[in-house]
């Protein structure tokens, strides 16, 4: 079976090895994406349980790759509650533990904090950043773009250079 590509055609297998390149590229370029939202979210100090870095996926789609993470990262809307046992790792994780007046429980000022949350929402404070965005930006994707076309020049340039060769 032939597939018609650009001006010539090339076999289905020639067409697997051009696309198998294609996908092992944006599968290191998307892992390389992957590890640095997750510095640059470790290095913003918005890490408050310490899981979210561990939500952090690249997964494989029809049409290519995506990354995908937890969205709590960007706030909460009201509702219901946080679990009290999350609040009150990162009340101690913090340092805020510490801190507590005298009379003052973790257990209850984690309950405050979950209900305020539940009630109103959280949202990230205002100026920071937003992490993904600052790491996907247009110059990065045109990067990858740029990597992709070479790689299908490359190998297109290769199977028209063969198909020129005269046949000994």
């Amino acid at each position: 079976m032939l597939i018609w590509m650009a001006c010539y055609a090339v076999t289905k297998f020639e067409y697997l090895l051009i696309m198998s390149s294609v996908t092992e590229l944006l599968a290191a370029e998307f892992e390389l994406l992957k590890a640095d939202v997750i510095a640059k979210y470790e290095a913003s100090g918005m890490d408050a349980s310490g899981n979210w870095a561990d939500t952090v996926e690249v997964q494989a789609t029809p049409n290519g790759y995506s990354i995908t993470a937890a969205d709590y990262i960007n706030g909460r809307g009201p509702g219901k509650p946080p679990p009290s046992e999350a609040i009150e790792a990162w009340i101690k994780r913090k340092g805020i533990a510490a801190k507590l007046e005298k009379g003052m429980s973790i257990q209850s000022l984690a309950y405050l904090i979950a209900r305020k949350i539940g009630r109103e929402g959280w949202q990230p404070k205002p100026g920071s950043e937003n992490i993904t965005n600052a790491v996907v930006t247009p110059q990065r994707i045109q990067q990858i773009l740029d990597k992709v076309g070479e790689v299908y020049i490359t190998e297109f340039t290769t199977q028209i250079v063969n198909l020129l060769k005269p046949t000994a």
